[in-house]
């Protein structure tokens, strides 16, 4: 008797059992499905959270002075170095050779006040010097307007752009009335030439609270020796980010002017950090559905179990036929199996239709992209072939032992 012969006795099987079996399937599904779901909406949610971080320089670095970012090293506690200046930060970005894409900027004042006629905002918005790379390497977009130039950004205008928050504040929340207007920031007035679109908030600080002014008009309003500026470094790939860290640190000890024995007096800080934290904590949650779809699976494989000794008391006078035909022990004990493995993999089926779309629709809601997860479709099925071989084997040892007159005698 050969495979399809089998598979199509199965499915007869199912048919002549039609209520139990939607009932086993419906179980499996439903593990099936939680598994799926659960694992596709992390997947794409991770994906697209991935490509927002790629967007704002997930394949970059920052070099800060050292103790600027907290935290210790080598066990213990870091000196604050040196603040770095504007000539060792425009150094670094003439001498570094890699191949990438580099800003300057400062953070002027972060209690600064914007004003527009009569309207005024809190004393709370950060004043940022940047260059003609800033936005694009920290994930700001523009809603209305333009960028700051590079020309702009080296020889200064009086020019900003606003963020959201501003605009909210002291432009009715019309980001189209606030172009091309002069707002006062401090006791200086400067041409609003674009506004950001929208970011949010974190650890915080708004992103949408903010005046972004060209590098050296920050430069000559807040150059105070307690400045210190930042240099973002963006590769192309992230697989470069090492080589350029390597090559960056040896540059920037050069211009710090530091002694072979000296410790660098600076950091290099990734941006991929938090996205390593969020692939562990995504971690967590994948060995979690895995355990709910099981356990579940488990019911599923013990109701299934039932279903086949229930078969096998039905169908006793059938098998003494079959044996009394010629049908081996080993064609019983086959039958029986592939019949136990095409109820789970019908269950499997229907179930990763469903948790796709749940999946994907979870995902959604959170703004995520749709994917297709076919690893975890292709792990589904082969939980399945394992739950199918697992509640079978013993109803089918149970069929396969049947002595064939005993069978044939059976009402």
């Amino acid at each position: 008797m050969g495979l399809m012969e089998n598979i199509r006795i199965a499915l007869r099987s199912v048919r002549s059992n039609l209520l139990r079996t939607i009932l086993t399937l419906f179980i499996i599904a439903i593990g099936i499905m939680s598994l799926i779901a659960i694992l596709t909406a992390i997947d794409s949610v991770a994906a697209t959270i991935s490509k927002d971080f790629s967007s704002i320089g997930a394949n970059s670095f920052d070099i800060v002075r050292s103790g600027q970012n907290g935290g210790r090293r080598g066990g213990r506690n870091r000196k604050m170095g040196p603040h770095i200046t504007y000539r060792q930060a425009a150094a670094f970005k003439n001498k570094f050779s890699f191949p990438c894409t580099m800003s300057l900027s400062f953070v002027g004042t972060g209690l600064g006040t914007v004003k527009f006629e009569e309207e005024k905002s809190n004393p709370n918005v950060r004043v940022i010097g940047v260059d003609e790379n800033y936005l694009s390497l920290e994930g700001y977009e523009i809603e209305v307007g333009r960028y700051i130039t590079r020309s702009e950004s080296e020889n200064g205008r009086n020019i900003a752009i606003i963020g959201q928050d501003i605009v909210d504040a002291v432009f009715d929340k019309k980001a189209d009335k606030a172009l091309g207007k002069m707002i006062s920031v401090g006791s200086l007035k400067y041409k609003v030439v674009g506004v950001l679109k929208k970011k949010g908030s974190g650890f915080d600080n708004s992103g949408d609270r903010v005046v972004l002014i060209p590098l050296i008009n920050a430069k000559i309003v807040y150059g105070i020796k307690n400045r210190s500026y930042n240099i973002k470094i963006s590769t192309k790939d992230a697989q470069d980010l090492d080589a350029a860290i390597a090559e960056a640190t040896p540059v920037f000890r050069n211009i710090r002017r530091l002694k072979l024995s000296e410790e660098d007096n600076f950091e290099t800080s990734k941006s991929d950090g938090l996205i390593e934290v969020l692939e562990e904590q995504q971690g967590y949650l994948r060995v979690a559905a895995i355990i709910i779809g099981l356990i579940t699976l488990l019911g599923a494989s013990v109701g299934l179990m039932n279903i086949m000794l229930v078969s096998v008391t039905e169908r006793t006078r059938e098998i003494g036929v079959r044996k009394a035909l010629g049908a081996t022990s080993k064609n019983i004990l086959t039958q029986f199996l592939i019949e136990a493995i095409v109820i789970c993999q019908l269950g499997g089926f229907f179930g990763v239709i469903f948790g796709i779309l749940a999946g994907n629709g979870v995902a959604s809601a959170a703004e995520g992209t749709f994917i297709i997860p076919w690893g975890w479709v292709t792990l589904a099925f082969i939980i399945c072939l394992v739950v199918g071989l697992a509640s079978g084997i013993y109803p089918a040892l149970k069929a396969s032992r049947l002595d064939p007159i005993e069978a044939l005698r059976y009402e």
